[in-house]
């Protein structure tokens, strides 16, 4: 059997590389703030609003590094 005919081991191609598992979002929080984050598609970010971070999501990996954040202005 080849893995045309095995659709759940198709990889979801309606998940671009740069989004976020919703699944995953509800888990993380913000390693500064330890508070919630919300999810930014357009910029592939997830933001932390307490902390005024944005931590980029690469590959479909977030990036939860304090160094490697952005910092979001007022």
């Amino acid at each position: 059997m080849t893995d045309e005919a095995r659709p759940d081991l198709m990889p979801d191609t309606d998940l671009l590389m740069d989004e976020i598992d919703p699944r995953l979002l509800e888990v993380l929080v913000c390693p500064v703030t330890h508070g919630p984050l919300d999810y930014d598609r357009a910029r592939s970010e997830l933001i932390s609003r307490r902390a005024k971070l944005a931590y980029p999501i690469r590959d479909g990996v977030p990036i939860m590094l304090p160094e490697e954040a952005r910092e979001l202005s007022e």
